[in-house]
């Protein structure tokens, strides 16, 4: 149990509330958002015990007991001499949803300021370049990507426990009762882009998180809590474990771990290290530094729709019929022989030339096994790959793979109907993801604001992004579309922006 939470000033929420939303994630929610990893991961467990094949697929969960040998058994093994099946994992799940992050950040995204005040404007983006590229720059938001679509949605933190040093814990010179209007006298530039590249943005996985909704609105979180165990770097000489040696007589110690809890509110952060607390830091932003997204949007969730999650019937169906299809092969690939009559039938090699002699009237060699085609096999796989495609709307065209039935791709159009469902899935998550960018993007800058670094008003801390197209674009027919632009009178920092010359959202290099 943590610790009472009536000894911890203005702690919203209450022990036994966090309790048991800690415990029911544990047994409950945590266990199926790691299943979610496995398959798209689909990670080796090596057992180097086993000299013919020393792993196991995180994919081989679902294949049924006929395959595996694993589980209840029935009454009589399948293989009676214990010899294991052919077993085939072929993951298409993995590669989808690379693709999808591919689409979605494989380029970089354009910033562009709300600002009336030109310079103010550029300003603001190059701060929040500065916060972006700190974090990992375009890599910051493709694992953004990853964890929403395998586990539906993702959040990002503020670290307001880790502001630079020159703000102290208890909020002195956060600049809370300065009014919400700029500043008359601007801070230095260098200034405030230094700090920018101080603020720590965290992608909290979902495993870890536990929101507290707000009773009366799904949408909006009251609390915040991560929960999840931490290595230490030493050993632990506590467990029993610890005083074990093995066969070469050195000690089997493990490394020693502490299970953290964190409890963000809009006032602070509460810090439990095994139960016991050993942090509180308060913060005056005034809202809980937590922006949520959804990977694809689902009503009346908090949840977003995980691009792993329909996909994992239909992967347990193709890795069986692949396991199947193996140990067919496997008994038809080779021709036997039954031999009837025949002295010393086993003894004696077959080959060309090779005869046999019997005085047995009904002696006689038959001819079975070979490989034979199973139209309905393959027919059933193909049909497996179509559902999958559909489901996740990624085909094999995106991830480079033509076929002869795709005809002759030589045009933009072209490219566009064949890839119709995953650029219209690519443009549905854009305005997911687009939504909490710009949430980020505003809640640093109202973080600065509070710190006395760069006082900026409500409009001057909105957004506007300018997403590439996610396929290959002729320069020249960009550059001339853009000169039309400016014909006409669109303002010359946008079209900049759009060609990807403006400010940027994890650029890379």
């Amino acid at each position: 149990m943590l610790q009472t939470a009536t000894t911890i000033e203005n702690h919203p929420l209450d022990e036994q509330l966090v309790a048991m939303l800690i415990r029911d994630h544990c047994s409950h929610t945590r266990p199926a958002l790691e299943r979610l990893w496995d398959y798209y991961r689909n990670d080796l467990d090596f057992d180097f015990a086993d000299d013919k094949r020393p792993y196991r697929a995180a994919q081989q969960q679902g294949l049924p007991w006929r395959l595996t040998r694993t589980g209840p058994a029935p009454a009589r093994p399948f293989d009676a001499d214990g010899a294991r099946r052919e077993i085939v994992i072929e993951n298409d799940i993995g590669w989808r949803v690379h693709t999808l992050v591919d689409f979605m950040f494989g380029k970089s995204v354009h910033i562009q300021s709300r600002a009336a005040d030109p310079q103010r404007a550029q300003l603001i983006e190059r701060v929040l370049n500065a916060t972006f590229e700190a974090n990992g720059g375009v890599c910051f938001l493709q694992d953004m990507a990853l964890l929403g679509g395998v586990y539906g949605y993702v959040d990002v933190l503020l670290r307001t426990d880790r502001l630079p040093r020159h703000i102290s814990s208890d909020g002195t010179g956060m600049g809370a009762s300065a009014p919400d209007q700029p500043a008359s006298e601007p801070e230095p530039h260098e200034r405030a882009v230094r700090f920018a590249s101080q603020l720590v943005l965290e992608t909290v996985e979902a495993p870890r998180a536990i929101p507290v909704l707000d009773p009366a609105d799904y949408r909006k979180l009251v609390g915040y809590i991560l929960h999840y165990t931490q290595a230490l770097n030493e050993v632990d000489h506590t467990s029993l474990l610890s005083r074990l040696v093995d066969a070469g007589g050195h000690p089997r110690a493990r490394q020693a771990t502490m299970e953290v809890t964190e409890i963000w509110t809009d006032r602070g952060v509460w810090t439990y290290h095994d139960h016991e607390l050993v942090a509180h830091t308060p913060h005056r932003l005034g809202v809980l530094p937590v922006v949520h997204m959804q990977n694809l949007p689902q009503p009346f969730f908090y949840e977003g729709l995980s691009e792993v999650e329909p996909l994992i019937p239909l992967q347990d169906e193709l890795n069986t019929r692949l396991s199947d299809r193996a140990n067919r092969v496997t008994m038809q690939s080779f021709k036997m022989y039954l031999g009837k009559g025949i002295d010393n039938f086993v003894e004696r090699p077959i080959g060309p030339g090779q005869m046999w002699q019997t005085d047995n009237p009904e002696a006689s060699i038959e001819t079975f096994g070979g490989d034979g085609e199973s139209p309905s096999e393959e027919a059933h796989i193909n049909e497996i790959r179509e559902a999958m495609d559909k489901t996740s709307a990624v085909t094999a065209v995106a991830a480079g793979l033509l076929r002869n039935k795709v005809g002759n791709l030589t045009s933009e159009n072209a490219l566009r109907i064949v890839m119709m469902g995953l650029l219209a899935r690519t443009q549905k998550k854009r305005v997911t993801y687009g939504k909490g960018i710009e949430r980020v993007c505003e809640m640093v800058l109202r973080a600065m604001h509070t710190a006395g670094v760069l006082r900026t008003s409500d409009d001057e801390r909105r957004v506007t992004l300018h997403w590439p197209s996610p396929l290959p674009e002729d320069q020249a027919q960009r550059l001339a579309e853009a000169k039309l632009k400016l014909d006409i009178g669109v303002p010359r920092e946008q079209v900049l922006a759009e060609l990807g010359y403006g400010a940027t959202c994890g650029a890379a290099g």
